[in-house]
C-alpha cells in the first residue's frame, strides 16, 4: 500500500480546497487560465494594431504615388518594349542606318570649365 492510498499525502491538500489526488499535474489553474486569456487578448490587439498600421502606411504610400504621378513597374516595362519595337521599325524603314540608339544620337560636348578669379582681399577694419 502506498501513501496515496492511505490518504496521508492527500490530507493537507483538502484544507486548501484542492483535489485529493496528487498523482498528476494540475491542469485547471484559474490564475494560469486568466493569464493565458489576457496574453491571447494582448496578442490579438497587437496584431490588429499592426494590420491597421500596415493599411494606413499603404494608403499613405498610394496617396504619395498618385500625388507624384509615378508609373508602375509593369507599365514602364510595357512602354520600354513598345519603344524598342518602334525603334526597330524605324531602323528597318531607314535602311538600317541607325540600328542602335547610341549611334543615332551624337555625344554632346562637355562645356568648358570657367576659370575662377581669386577672391578680392578686404581691407582690415579699423577699431
Amino acid at each position: 500500500m502506498t501513501l496515496k492510498k492511505k490518504g496521508l499525502l492527500a490530507g493537507p491538500l483538502r484544507f486548501l480546497g484542492r483535489p485529493a489526488y496528487i498523482g498528476a499535474m494540475q491542469t485547471q489553474n484559474p490564475l494560469m487560465d486568466e493569464l493565458a486569456k489576457i496574453t491571447q487578448a494582448a496578442m490579438g490587439i497587437a496584431q490588429a494594431a499592426g494590420d491597421e498600421a500596415k493599411t494606413a502606411f499603404r494608403a499613405q504610400g498610394d496617396k504619395l504615388v498618385a500625388e507624384f504621378d509615378l508609373v508602375r513597374r509593369d507599365e514602364l516595362d510595357a512602354l520600354r518594349a513598345e519603344i524598342a519595337a518602334l525603334r526597330a521599325e524605324v531602323a528597318k524603314l531607314a535602311g538600317g542606318k541607325a540600328a542602335t540608339p547610341t549611334a543615332a544620337a551624337p555625344k554632346a560636348a562637355k562645356p568648358a570649365a570657367r576659370a575662377k578669379s581669386p577672391p578680392a582681399k578686404r581691407a582690415p577694419k579699423a577699431s
